[in-house]
């Protein structure tokens, strides 16, 4: 038996199809607000959470992957195979871009090209790494 937060995945998997995100804390605001209202996910923002505010990148891997939650980050540092090993990832996407409207759009391609096409839509990206920028492809 797992974690309450881990027994709940399927159950909340099947209730949505939106994508479930962990967005970790130097996502912006305005960013996260957007990917809830315009891209319509179900986000999980470190920054509203208390106990999650100033927890180790290490907690944060852990814990999207324990809630079923694909991690987006601008920190390049979750890319580091040996501190975060793909097979014990949940999925991370690594975003850059130059400013918050650039972001936006990385974020919508993401959405299209990703999180709402084929059979795996709004699935996290278990066991997988990805460093998405403006010339990125899947």
């Amino acid at each position: 038996m797992g974690s309450l937060a881990s027994e709940l995945v399927p159950l909340a998997s099947r209730l949505s199809d939106a994508p479930r995100i962990y967005a970790d804390a130097n996502l912006p605001r305005g960013i996260v607000s957007a990917m809830r209202d315009s891209l319509g996910w179900d986000v999980l923002f470190v920054l509203e959470h208390d106990d999650l505010r100033r927890a180790p990148d290490r907690e944060h891997y852990t814990r999207a992957r324990e809630q079923g939650r694909t991690l987006i980050t601008l920190d390049r540092d979750f890319l580091d195979e040996k501190r975060f090993p793909t097979g014990l990832s949940g999925g991370v996407i690594v975003c850059s871009a130059p400013g918050e409207p650039e972001l936006l759009l990385l974020l919508a391609r993401l959405d299209r090209e990703l999180f709402r096409a084929g059979p795996a839509a709004g699935a996290p990206l278990a066991g997988r790494k990805v460093d998405w920028h403006s010339g990125a492809t899947l």
